[in-house]
C-alpha cells in the first residue's frame, strides 16, 4: 500500500471549508501518479516505451468531507491486473483515522503511437505489489442514462482542461458535470465512465437528466457520442 501525507488546502475547498469532491479525486489521482514515479515507472519512463495508463471508469463514495486545515492521509494500491487493464483502490483517511472516502478504478494500457490499448509490459506486472480488493459498497453495471435528457448550452475546450497528455483531464469532465447539480445537492457517490478524449478546440454538448437516486450528465460531441457520462447520488 501507498501513502501520501498532506493537509487540506484553502484553495482545495468550498465556502464551507470543506474539501471538495473535485479536490478528492485530485489527491487521489495524484497519489496514484505518485507511486509509480517512487516505483521508477512514471511518466517519462513511460513515455520512452510509446505507452500511457488512461483511465476507463472509477467509483468514488464520500461519508464525509474532510476540513480546512485537517490532516489527511490517502492511500492506494493496485489489486488486479488483466491482460491489458489494471485495477486500483483508494481511501483518504481523515485526522482521526477514519476513512473519509474512497475508490474503485479501471485503468487501461495504451499504445500511444497506436492509441489502441496494450499487452501489460513485464515490467509493470513485476514492480507493482498486488493488494487484496477494498470492500466497500459498489454500484454495479454500466451508468444508465435517463431517456430525457435536458440539452445544455455547449461549450469549447480551453488549454486549462487539458491535462500532461494534451486532453481533457479525469477531473475536469467530473467538475464541469458537477456544474448542473442543483444548489446544495450533497454528493455522497459519484462515479464516471470516460469513452473518448476531447481535446483542445473539441465541442462539448452536455445532457442533464435526473435519475432515482440523483442526477446523471452525458458531455458529448455534437452527434451525441460520448466523451463522459458521470452520475451523482
Amino acid at each position: 500500500m501507498y501513502q501520501n501525507v498532506s493537509r487540506v488546502r484553502l484553495t482545495e475547498v468550498d465556502q464551507n471549508r470543506k474539501l471538495t469532491l473535485n479536490a478528492i479525486l485530485n489527491y487521489f489521482q495524484d497519489c496514484c501518479t505518485f507511486q509509480s514515479e517512487d516505483l521508477g515507472i512514471g511518466m517519462e519512463r513511460l513515455e520512452a516505451m510509446d505507452r500511457m495508463w488512461v483511465l476507463s471508469s472509477w467509483e468514488i463514495l464520500v461519508s464525509r468531507y474532510p476540513v480546512f486545515g485537517e490532516q489527511i492521509t490517502i492511500e492506494t494500491w493496485p489489486y488486479e491486473f488483466g491482460k491489458m487493464t489494471g485495477q486500483r483502490n483508494f481511501r483518504l483517511l481523515g485526522e482521526d483515522g477514519s476513512v473519509a472516502a474512497c475508490a474503485d478504478s479501471l485503468w487501461v494500457y495504451m499504445d500511444t503511437r497506436r492509441m489502441r490499448p496494450a499487452r501489460l509490459d513485464e515490467i509493470l506486472t513485476k514492480t507493482y505489489v498486488l493488494e487484496p480488493r477494498l470492500e466497500m459498497e459498489h454500484d454495479a453495471g454500466k451508468i444508465l442514462l435517463p431517456e430525457n435528457m435536458e440539452e445544455k448550452d455547449a461549450f469549447p475546450i480551453h488549454e486549462y482542461h487539458l491535462d500532461v497528455n494534451h486532453h481533457v483531464n479525469n477531473g475536469q469532465y467530473v467538475r464541469l458535470a458537477g456544474e448542473y447539480l442543483p444548489e446544495g445537492f450533497q454528493i455522497r457517490r459519484m462515479r464516471a465512465e470516460y469513452k473518448k478524449s476531447a481535446l483542445l478546440g473539441d465541442v462539448i454538448y452536455p445532457r442533464f437528466g435526473k435519475t432515482e437516486s440523483g442526477y446523471a450528465v452525458l458531455l458529448g460531441d455534437e452527434k451525441g457520442a460520448p466523451y463522459a457520462a458521470v452520475e451523482f447520488s
